[in-house]
């Protein structure tokens, strides 16, 4: 049974992945707008796993039996700059939601709560990815530089990523 101030936790947790989900929409958005479809791509996977991640914590809260009290979304921003700037945003914002998660396994350790902490070890685990992937294109980005083929050529690169559904064990 998870305690009052896990659940809290957990729910304000889904939260802040689908406002990630909403985030990486509006880069979506924003980067089929200045034309760059395969950005556009790279960041609409993202928003679908974003929301993978809600539903995890979302059945886990129900299968614990407690309590899902969905908030508010806060509206993303709108303008998101250079490829370089969305992504070295893409980057802050996965090292706060990986600060979130760390947090919530503190709790879980704190509270004796086991289970809720072997439960978010696949977050950590997705973090590590997630953080990667975006140091990865950071580099492509600043190696490319100004150059628009380097730049087409990362873009086409990141419209090939497809969404692959996590397995839904343990979820």
């Amino acid at each position: 049974m998870l305690s009052e101030k896990m659940t809290e936790a957990l729910n304000g947790q889904i939260n802040k992945e689908i406002y990630s989900a909403y985030l990486y929409m509006a880069m979506s958005a924003h980067s089929t707008y200045t034309g760059l479809d395969g950005f556009a791509n790279w960041f609409m996977v993202q928003y679908q796993e974003e929301m993978t991640h809600a539903m995890r914590i979302y059945n886990y809260l129900k299968d614990q039996g407690a309590r899902i009290e969905l908030q508010a979304i806060e509206q993303p921003p709108v303008e998101f700059g250079t490829p370089l700037d969305m992504f070295e945003k893409t980057l802050a914002h996965e090292q706060f939601v990986t600060k979130s998660i760390n947090d919530l396994v503190t709790l879980a350790n704190e509270e004796k709560d086991y289970a809720t902490s072997i439960f978010l070890q696949w977050f950590i685990t997705e973090q590590i990815e997630e953080e990667s992937n975006d140091n990865e294109i950071i580099g492509k980005l600043k190696l490319a530089g100004e150059d628009g083929n380097g730049l087409f050529m990362i873009d086409k690169e990141l419209g090939t990523r497809v969404f692959v559904p996590p397995a839904t064990e343990g979820q």
